[in-house]
């Protein structure tokens, strides 16, 4: 196995195969890393067969970071790989991520799911968890889903991720009628917790509650476009008295308008603003919610408008 950098991250999955396909699965698994070596980060694979004491083949990833790492697990390369090695699997495998830091992806909308499951209802479980996936399959946008048991030492919870291709397909999965009477049948199972990673800008959308989908990027768009205008002309105006030539204005100007929107304008002002419109509560009316918003988005706006119309106007004129 490669030497990696301490700081970086490693994935263990744990798989059994279908009994007389292990060359298949060899095959398959060479084919997959493959796949991922064309990633960034990606430092090294190691594939190694069942033994006496451990009954799964365990394959080994190691990537630079957490971030590069994720990016390869919920890449739709990956998925599709594991589409076309969906055969190979005798029942859900394990997976253990070792790492000191996190980071959220940044490809795929995923949800990951949590259940403690009862050992009396394992069986029970898998054959529900089999029609949940047939329904997922039904929706638009899903990209696939993997189901992993738990490991003793590690954590005792049965996870489950499943990813679509945009915040606006994984909501109509949650919000399905279809879901709901598959959530029913699974109360024997008792609690769960779910968890949505959120992708559009990085962490330029963080509420504080997971459990509502993300927003989509037609909203995401326009919360950016409201915490950007202020920016970059209060920016420009605190910059103009340096009398920086154009191509170095924007360059500075670009820098210092990312940093504002990453550590005060996004947090502080428009998710503050605009958090229950970006993320609405599960029983918000719709339409009304998105046109609120919409409207409070132009108000905000318009009021910029005017305070910049009346400072670089009627107060002030730019150099």
């Amino acid at each position: 196995m490669s030497t990696h950098d301490p700081s970086g991250a490693t994935m263990i999955i744990g798989q059994r195969i279908v009994d007389g396909r292990e060359s298949d699965y060899q095959r398959w698994q060479r084919g997959l890393s493959d796949a991922a070596a064309e990633f960034p980060g990606f430092v090294g694979a190691d594939l190694r067969p069942p033994t006496a004491v451990q009954p799964e083949w365990v394959v080994v990833y190691q990537f630079d970071s957490v971030s590069h790492l994720q990016d390869w697990l919920n890449s739709r390369v990956r998925s599709a790989k594991l589409e076309e090695g969906a055969d190979l699997f005798d029942g859900p495998g394990t997976a253990q991520l070792v790492s000191a830091g996190h980071r959220e992806p940044d490809t795929l909308v995923t949800v990951v799911v949590s259940h403690r499951v009862a050992p009396e209802s394992i069986d029970d479980f898998l054959a529900w968890q089999k029609r949940l996936d047939a329904a997922e399959r039904a929706f638009p946008g899903f990209c696939g889903s993997e189901l992993f048991r738990p490991i003793d030492g590690v954590h005792d919870e049965w996870t489950i991720s499943y990813r679509y291709d945009s915040a606006e397909h994984l909501d109509a999965w949650l919000t399905s009628d279809r879901r709901r009477e598959m959530l029913a049948e699974a109360e024997q199972f008792g609690d769960f917790t779910l968890r949505t990673i959120d992708h559009s800008f990085g962490n330029w959308f963080s509420f504080g509650y997971d459990d509502r989908p993300p927003p989509s990027n037609f909203k995401s768009s326009i919360a950016v476009w409201m915490g950007l205008y202020p920016t970059v002309v209060l920016l420009t105006l605190l910059t103009s008295p340096l009398g920086m030539p154009l191509w170095l204005g924007m360059l500075i100007g670009n820098l210092l308008s990312s940093l504002s929107m990453s550590y005060f304008t996004m947090p502080y002002y428009v998710n503050r603003i605009l958090g229950w419109w970006l993320k609405p509560r599960r029983d918000a009316p719709q339409p009304t919610t998105d046109w609120r918003g919409f409207g409070l988005v132009l108000a905000v706006n318009a009021f910029w408008v005017l305070v910049f119309y009346l400072v670089t106007v009627v107060i002030w004129s730019l150099p």
